[in-house]
């Protein structure tokens, strides 16, 4: 047997079409041809003899579970030997793949499962089945959960085992499609700080509400509402610990308002496609970075997070200079500003006299005629961040108009700190 050498087993290249069927029918677990007809196969099966089973299965823990799964024909010490890794990615269109699972999870031999993704992009996923995965997943010490159950594998939602809410090893939990959150009052996440929520079902208000509040540790979160009724009219968001806040609101989704009360929120996202909507948001004293897409009242978007330090705002060009926000409003702290060419964007420059870079961007496929803005030279009314702050300028979707040579020939005249400058079509 020759030795190993240091820099470690020789690179395999493969190619789509070097792989064939492990068992004849299930295609999503393949062998690489190469490793059955290649002339040096027995050289490097002989260096790989030579290295312990835990660091042979800490090799496969960086290969996606099917690639992982097809070394198990590679001889008799490697056939169970994927049996042992502690993170689980079934992610493929086979129909089989369901049934795969069905019959190796319950005999997977490692004794802490430490990540679980289950995708499909077919009906190979059956309600009772994804639960009784879930179900031996959670008593392997589960840290991460990640399901994707689209709407076309089943007429019914998914439901969760109620093992899952009170896993006290679960750090990351995300949820997306057709799946059904009823919280148990047993509810207890003490280590969840991860939490996606999109276009799941909630069996009450109640549900959103226990699984926020008994989740202490929780640092970010992620809503996505679509058109359907979600069962939850009021979205109320009460916690203490979240960094991270991003919502995401469909045009046609069902609510009364929304409740946010973060004091240690550092990022804030709200895409807000609907045309009337009700916000009531507390001061976020922490916070670093906000991007706000939205369609109107603004004002109560804009006053909780004036101690920003990046701001990106989208989609109001019908926004009056006068209803966005109050005056007396002033951002100390705003460093970055994107904004999508509105006449907000004269007030911004007043009310943030520390502001080091703009980032404006114009997309207009409709060519719609704004209102001409008025940029006066006069030294009082030039805001304090050309004069004293302002140094990177770019501007994307610049297209000759009379309001954008007339912003960018003041803006030039007066930035007496630019120092870069980039003016795209």
């Amino acid at each position: 047997m020759k030795p190993i050498s240091r820099s470690g087993p020789s690179e395999i290249k493969l190619k789509p079409n070097d792989l064939v069927s492990l068992d004849g029918e299930n295609e999503s677990f393949a062998v690489p041809m190469k490793w059955r007809r290649c002339s040096d196969f027995v050289e490097i099966m002989d260096r790989f003899s030579g290295l312990c089973d835990e660091l042979l299965v800490k090799i496969l823990s960086f290969l996606p579970t099917k690639v992982a799964v097809s070394t198990s024909v590679l001889s008799k010490r490697w056939e169970f030997l994927w049996m042992w890794l502690p993170k689980l990615d079934y992610i493929d269109p086979n129909p089989a793949l369901g049934g795969f699972i069905s019959k190796n999870l319950p005999l997977h031999r490692a004794p802490v499962i430490e990540s679980l993704c289950l995708k499909s992009c077919c009906r190979s996923f059956h309600p009772e089945d994804v639960k009784l995965w879930i179900g031996i997943a959670v008593s392997r010490c589960l840290r991460e959960l990640s399901i994707y159950y689209p709407s076309f594998n089943v007429e019914t939602d998914l439901s969760l085992p109620c093992s899952l809410y009170t896993c006290k090893s679960l750090v990351t939990l995300k949820l997306k499609g057709m799946i059904l959150v009823d919280v148990p009052r047993t509810v207890s996440l003490p280590s969840l700080k991860t939490l996606h929520l999109q276009q799941v079902k909630f069996l009450n208000e109640a549900s959103l509400r226990l699984l926020l509040s008994y989740s202490p540790v929780l640092e970010d979160l992620v809503i996505e509402r679509d058109g359907d009724d979600d069962n939850v009219k009021a979205l109320v968001v009460i916690v203490p610990s979240l960094q991270r806040l991003s919502l995401k609101i469909g045009c046609e989704s069902c609510s009364d308002g929304y409740v946010v009360v973060t004091p240690s929120l550092k990022y804030f996202r709200v895409e807000d496609e609907r045309e009337s909507y009700s916000y009531l948001i507390e001061q976020m004293p922490k916070l670093e970075e906000a991007e706000i897409s939205v369609e109107q009242d603004l004002e109560k978007l804009i006053e909780p997070v004036t101690s920003v330090k990046r701001l990106s705002l989208c989609r109001l060009f019908n926004s009056s200079e006068e209803t966005v926000y109050r005056a007396g409003i002033v951002f100390n702290q705003l460093g970055l500003c994107n904004d999508y060419w509105s006449k907000l964007l004269v007030r911004l420059l007043k009310d943030s006299p520390k502001l080091r870079v703009l980032n404006l961007y114009v997309h207009d496929p409709c060519f719609t005629e704004y209102e001409r803005i008025r940029w006066d030279d006069k030294q009082s009314s030039v805001p304090k961040c050309l004069l004293r702050s302002l140094e990177t300028l770019e501007f994307k979707g610049y297209m000759g108009r009379p309001e954008e040579r007339d912003f960018l020939g003041f803006l030039l005249r007066n930035a007496r700190c630019l120092k870069s400058t980039s003016i795209l079509r």
